[in-house]
């Protein structure tokens, strides 16, 4: 299971983001200032963070310099309430993944996390993926599983544990006719396999 870290001195904005990653099926850390962020990064290792730009005690674009010094290649998704010119270069300079502007929905968050996957799936093999969307679906989001499989079949198309996947989410989904269909296609790759 994926851990992040969600950085931000608003408690609405940690409770928001928080909610919506363990619904994603993230293991969630959160902290109110760039010291708790710094002081999380040196305990833990991180999947994905998300830093707020202006925070008590060190901003989150001084702890993201501080991280990238230190060696830590987490993926960093930068909050701001003021996307500035400066800020973006200057974050993006700094290995920020992406931008979350102040104030987001939920519907943005999952957007930005989309994005996130797919540039890290683009290096992700086909077994990546398989436990990815397993994970996924233990977590009962199952729109996200199926979005990770139908990547995989594009990659590897005659995979029959790729059909199986799709054939266990869509029946998890209640739609019988997706989930039949891709189970004969994987009982006939296997087919093909054995011989």
């Amino acid at each position: 299971m994926k851990k992040v870290l969600v950085a931000d001195d608003t408690k609405n904005i940690r409770s928001l983001l928080s909610t919506c990653l363990k619904h994603e099926g993230f293991v969630v850390v959160d902290v109110e200032n760039g010291e708790e962020a710094l002081e999380a990064f040196h305990r833990d290792v991180f999947d994905l963070a998300f830093l707020d730009i202006k925070m008590p005690k060190i901003s989150g674009t001084e702890v993201l310099r501080r991280i990238r010094e230190l060696g830590i290649q987490t993926p960093v998704i930068v909050i701001t309430a003021f996307a500035t010119i400066k800020n973006a270069v200057e974050c993006t300079q700094l290995g920020a993944v992406a931008y979350l502007q102040k104030p987001f929905t939920t519907n943005r968050i999952k957007q930005v996390l989309a994005e996130i996957m797919e540039m890290s799936n683009q290096h992700a093999t086909v077994d990546d993926l398989l436990q990815l969307s397993n994970e996924k679906i233990n977590h009962g989001n199952l729109e996200g599983a199926l979005i990770i499989l139908k990547q995989a079949l594009s990659m590897e198309p005659t995979n029959s544990k790729v059909y199986e996947m799709l054939s266990k989410a869509y029946g998890l989904l209640g739609n019988v006719e997706n989930a039949e269909k891709f189970s004969a296609i994987c009982k006939l790759l296997k087919q093909n396999e054995q011989l």
